[in-house]
């Protein structure tokens, strides 16, 4: 296929191209042939609008990279916002269960594991699916093509979350890239269910398919001591290198001084294990949340950097500032400070990071679409980002950088687009005119967007987006 008169990233947005895109390559890029854009001519007197109602040839679209997650909970996703009870096309579904009341009482991280726990004892296969299926449908409807799903193996859910996965693995096949990770939320190294969840977890890796789970991923930090955290990174580290998988670890989620930086536990662990002789070819390490290290003074995290890439470690960090921003900072102490880990700021040391979304419409994170430009924007702020290179590297955060962390092919982080790159594309829509027939009586030419900056500083409506494939 020919994508005409089109916008691309990193080039003059007054100029316009013409992309021979098949079998998800872009074979050519040439100028196109130069058309009219869109006028706002100044009127008549006689016309109380003061732009012209004549038609022109529609706008061009912007061609981007596609989005990814690479952390979003597949099974936890809208427990409080799927509203099927009230939904008559769910009829015939299956018994779905309800959850409303476990709505945020005080939005604490206990309360919030203490709800999931709740709410995993009512999962049903159907519910799983519904709601899996609806997270999977809205992010491709938002441009993702990839993301990575944590599905959690335990004594309450046993493999019910897995195989929901699984199948909507396949449903998804050719949309959706789903690359399952295997999680272990609760504790495996302590508490009453540890020993349990541990042989569930293990018994699940032995019994997939081969390719079904491609991440083991564990959360050290449950556990209810220090020496316990330390097994769980050691089982976690040896058994992702035994079986070829990429490994994740949820960690260091706090901003408390008196707690030592695990970060540094895993690295000497990955270092030990000899990570980079023993790991198959492209399995990488991702670090999620990691809000301690917002305390971290810039020598710490300078060494941080040199270390990583001293020992050669494929490490990736992972932003999550819709559930950090919403757990972190309360204390009944009054110190309500909040914590993310500075992204912007690591890339400029060397290091690799990116942005997700990690949970949506739950007792993690009620609030948010789990769009991932949206995402991007609150970057904005979050880091005091506002420059038009801070916009772009926003945009790689949540689309080029988010597919290197979690190993699928990127020749580089840029979001440019130049002849022979594979993938998908996500095309961005322009519109002549402002969407609001019947109220206003006359026609006002549509903002464009026409450059990254645009997208990420003011996410362009879902209906304006598309995914492009080349058959």
């Amino acid at each position: 296929m020919k994508l005409q008169n089109v916008i691309l990233p990193g080039r003059d947005p007054k100029s316009r191209w013409d992309v021979d895109y098949e079998n998800d390559t872009i074979n050519t890029i040439t100028p196109a042939i130069a058309s009219t854009a869109p006028g706002c001519t100044a009127s008549s007197s006689n016309n109380p609008s003061p732009f012209t109602l004549e038609e022109s040839p529609d706008p061009a679209s912007l061609l981007l990279p596609p989005l990814c997650h690479p952390h979003i909970h597949l099974d936890k996703a809208y427990l409080l916002t799927c509203n099927a009870q009230h939904n008559p096309r769910c009829a015939g579904t299956g018994p779905l269960p309800e959850y409303t009341d476990l709505a945020p009482q005080d939005g604490s991280f206990k309360e919030a594991l203490e709800f999931t726990a709740r709410a995993k004892q009512r999962y049903t296969p159907e519910d799983l699916y519904l709601r899996g299926s609806q997270l999977l449908g809205t992010s491709l409807g938002q441009g993702v093509t990839s993301c990575r799903a944590f599905v959690e193996l335990d004594h309450v859910t046993g493999r019910k979350c897995l195989d929901a996965a699984v199948n909507l693995k396949k449903v998804f096949n050719g949309m959706v890239r789903v690359q399952i990770c295997a999680f272990a939320q609760d504790p495996i190294f302590s508490t009453g269910h540890g020993e349990e969840n541990r042989q569930i977890l293990s018994r699940a890796l032995e019994e997939c398919s081969e390719g079904d789970i491609e991440v083991l991923g564990t959360t050290p930090y449950v556990e209810n001591s220090r020496e316990a955290s330390l097994e769980n990174i050691k089982w976690a580290v040896e058994t992702a290198l035994t079986r070829g998988l990429h490994l994740d670890f949820h960690l260091d989620y706090n901003l408390d001084r008196e707690q030592s930086v695990m970060t540094w536990d895993v690295l000497q662990v990955l270092k030990e294990k000899r990570w980079k002789d023993r790991a198959q070819p492209g399995k990488a390490i991702v670090l999620g949340h990691c809000t301690r290290l917002t305390l971290c003074e810039d020598e710490e995290m300078e060494r941080l950097a040199k270390t990583i890439k001293e020992w050669q470690l494929p490490v990736h960090f992972v932003g999550l500032p819709t559930s950090d921003l919403f757990m972190m900072g309360r204390s009944t102490s009054g110190d309500r400070r909040r914590g993310t880990i500075q992204v912007l700021d690591m890339i400029s040391r060397g290091m690799d990071a990116c942005l997700s979304v990690n949970n949506v419409g739950n007792a993690f994170t009620p609030w948010g679409t789990g769009d991932p430009i949206a995402l991007a924007s609150l970057g904005v702020g979050v880091y005091q980002a506002g420059t038009e290179e801070d916009a772009v590297r926003l945009y790689e955060c949540v689309s080029t950088r988010a597919r290197r962390a979690i190993g699928l092919e990127s020749e580089n982080d840029t979001v440019a687009l130049s002849e022979g790159r594979k993938g998908e594309v996500l095309l961005v829509r322009n519109e002549q005119w402002v969407g609001c027939p019947g109220h206003l009586g006359m026609k006002i030419p549509a903002r464009q967007w026409v450059s990254v900056r645009d997208v990420v500083w003011d996410p362009p409506d879902v209906g304006l987006r598309q995914i492009v494939r080349g058959g």
